[in-house]
């Protein structure tokens, strides 16, 4: 076939992300981390927030989203390209991700392969949030693990969402669970909540955000929350060593990420 000779790049992996107007340069630093270790790659970011998209033009910075990165990278010639998921679960971002994926494949003459969400493997979950646990947890302080949340019941990819939930109220006893908005959202259940922590005996509560990045989400609702619970509780918000927290920064997250990265390239056939 005449159009395959102009594939003569090998392999290209895409890292398909949401995008944050606060913190992009967590996006970039996961660019680098894939790049160190996948040398035998080229390495883009494309973007599906068109807000993000549309702030970071406005700031003179050039990115796009999935659908111009895989044309860009398929006019290049890379014949292998693994599109990987940087979303926390696989709902609906990652279900839209894979549709675009799904619909450049029928007239793409690359191999492409799409990767999993980082929590979608039961094995992956369990050691993340367990690391995760042991990394936050303090002696009599309870833990709000709050994730940001999804409006519809029906959405692909929640039972990640409510297994995740789960699993960390079954780890401890100081382990309690809500969403930012959508299913079982803060505003909705935080007089049950705080009863529920109180008959379990807690003074002192911090907040562990379940967000990728330290975004807009973080730097304003976890601190609201933070602020309502400190009617009843000593509050405060759990944060690394740069004053924020947030699961991308995690060795344990973008080691599932690499692995997702590994295995995506496998299913072409290719090795390492």
């Amino acid at each position: 076939m005449k159009r395959y000779r102009h594939y003569t790049k090998d392999r290209a992996i895409v890292l398909s992300c949401f995008g944050s107007i606060v913190e992009q340069k967590r996006y970039v630093q996961l660019k680098k981390i894939v790049a160190d270790e996948f040398k035998e790659c080229e390495v883009f970011l494309a973007f599906s927030s068109r807000m993000v998209l549309k702030h970071l033009q406005n700031s003179g910075e050039n990115f796009k989203n999935l659908a111009q990165v895989l044309a860009d990278v398929d006019l290049l010639g890379f014949r292998f390209i693994s599109v990987v998921s940087v979303n926390l679960f696989p709902t609906d971002e990652h279900e839209f991700t894979k549709r675009v994926v799904d619909g450049f494949k029928q007239f793409s003459l690359a191999n492409i392969n799409f990767s999993d969400a980082i929590l979608t493997k039961t094995k992956d979950t369990n050691t993340f949030l367990k690391s995760l646990h042991r990394q936050v947890s303090k002696d009599e302080c309870a833990n709000l693990y709050i994730i940001h949340g999804t409006p519809k019941l029906d959405t692909l990819g929640i039972d990640s969402i409510n297994y995740t939930l789960k699993f960390l109220e079954f780890l401890d006893e100081r382990n309690f669970t809500c969403s930012l908005e959508g299913a079982f959202s803060y505003g909705d259940i935080k007089s049950q909540l705080k009863n529920k922590i109180k008959q379990k005996g807690f003074k002192n509560i911090q907040i562990v955000p379940m967000l990728l990045v330290s975004g807009s989400h973080y730097k304003k609702d976890m601190f609201e929350i933070c602020l309502d619970l400190k009617s009843d509780f000593e509050s405060s918000l759990f944060s690394s060593c740069d004053d924020s927290f947030n699961l991308l920064g995690l060795k344990s997250i973008q080691r599932i990420l690499l692995n997702n990265t590994y295995e995506s390239l496998a299913k072409m056939g290719l090795k390492f």
